[in-house]
């Protein structure tokens, strides 16, 4: 799939980004993967970004890790540091969908969505269309995002 896609996602100027432990898939996917990564990191559209084998757990985990052996001081390190070792690198998600009739995020990205709107439908993921993102995206704009504060 990934070598059928990645002249698509060229052509339209769209970023790729993949999100999770690698380690476990097959090397010659690996390969593939880093190299569509690089062809596409100059691209300035939009972000695709696929988690694959992807815990918002092991991410915090290998976040923690990863600062350890750059040598981040204690007293260098703050949220804004620590969310930059993060796969998503400081960016986080306005808006978490949740299709299925699930009411959980199910450890995924879970520093990432600590200020995001919660939208949940009870619409299975392959028959989520533009008339569901729709209704999520109206609820959304109908929010007041305090991002934990509260209301004057």
């Amino acid at each position: 799939m990934l070598k059928k896609e990645v002249k698509k996602l060229n052509k339209y100027n769209v970023r790729l980004k993949i999100i999770g432990d690698m380690s476990l898939f097959p090397i010659d996917v690996q390969k593939m993967a880093t190299e569509a990564q690089i062809l596409l990191s100059n691209n300035t559209g939009l972000t695709l970004i696929i988690a694959a084998n992807y815990g918002g757990q092991w991410d915090i985990v290998n976040a923690c890790k990863q600062a350890i052996i750059d040598g981040v001081a204690a007293d260098e390190l703050n949220e804004q540091t620590f969310a930059s070792y993060l796969a998503l690198q400081g960016n986080t998600v306005d808006l978490l969908i949740r299709s299925s009739g699930e009411q959980r995020i199910s450890n995924f990205l879970l520093w990432e969505v600590a200020y995001s709107e919660l939208y949940f439908t009870n619409t299975l993921w392959p028959d989520f269309d533009t008339g569901e993102l729709d209704k999520a995206i109206e609820s959304f704009n109908h929010r007041d995002r305090r991002y934990g504060g509260r209301n004057e």
